[in-house]
């Protein structure tokens, strides 16, 4: 088997985590391809101010869709809101944490007035106007070694970043502190990787085995709030969900970039209810933007 993969050193830590459990189940040996996409290629702009669908998933999409591979790897929150009707996301392995964490020598309660904050993120910047913190909001790109040394070493004085990257790369000693999900809500799916094929492939039973129900009834319910809403990171939205004691649980909260607060959200119930869950919330925000 071939794996399309992006070629940054998550990515291939990711993928490399697939294969290893694929191949436990299999007994085959996957093949890594490395594909560049256009996200990789740019790295001076917001990337809010782009059309970003598809910005880190087309190239692979194609490389599938012309069976040059046999499954991609992404992370999950990256996935535009609508895959191409000939491919299916076959398998969400069990999630990793989806906090978002900040990256600085000082605690977050000790950045004032005036610290700079690197970001090329609607939604983090909308949280750090929301707490009135009053940064410096700079843009900032680049792969998670290079934010980290800019956040630690530079003109910056803090960045926040996902925990996932950070665990999957042993990275975690660079946190300095951890948000809670309600407090700064991350993106739809963050912490989880999505493996996709084509719908037709006959590969597709297999790699299915890879699949965490929880985790991806998690991910596709927060997926839904953006779809029924129809937009991407183009809006500061955060949307998680998780299953406690049993019982579905999924919140989001859509801002103005400015920090204001326009709508927040709870829905609860069966997990096999949760994609229906996620889309109520969108209908609901339909109103807001």
């Amino acid at each position: 088997m071939i794996v399309g993969t992006r070629g940054s050193q998550l990515a291939l830590a990711q993928t490399k985590q697939v294969c290893a459990d694929l191949s436990k189940i299999t007994g085959e040996s996957i093949d890594v391809e490395i594909i560049k996409t256009k996200g990789d290629k740019i790295t001076t702009s917001q990337l809010y101010n782009m059309d970003s669908k598809g910005l880190f998933t087309k190239e692979l999409d194609i490389a599938l869709l012309e069976e040059e591979v046999d499954f991609t790897v992404h992370s999950f929150k990256d996935l535009p809101t609508e895959l191409d009707e000939d491919l299916e996301v076959v398998a969400v392995p069990k999630r990793e944490s989806p906090n978002e964490v900040l990256i600085s020598k000082k605690d977050w309660n000790d950045l004032g007035p005036g610290s700079r904050l690197g970001t090329s993120s609607l939604r983090r910047e909308a949280f750090c106007n929301l707490y009135n913190k009053e940064f410096e909001l700079r843009p900032i790109r680049g792969n998670i070694e290079t934010r980290i040394q800019k956040a630690l070493e530079s003109d910056l004085d803090a960045t926040i970043m996902a925990q996932a990257g950070l665990k999957r790369l042993n990275l975690t000693k660079y946190i300095k502190n951890v948000f809670p999900l309600d407090y700064i809500t991350p993106p739809a799916g963050q912490g989880a990787l999505a493996i996709i094929t084509r719908r037709d492939s006959d590969k597709k039973e297999l790699i299915s085995k890879l699949n965490d129900y929880i985790s991806m009834q998690e991910v596709f319910a927060e997926k839904k709030v953006l779809e029924e809403l129809g937009v991407g990171c183009q809006w500061p939205i955060g949307a998680i969900a998780r299953v406690k004691n049993d019982e579905f649980n999924i919140y989001s909260i859509l801002l103005t970039k400015e920090g204001e607060i326009l709508k927040e959200h709870t829905e609860k119930g069966s997990i096999k209810n949760a994609v229906e869950l996620g889309g109520r919330i969108g209908r609901i925000f339909e109103d807001y933007v």
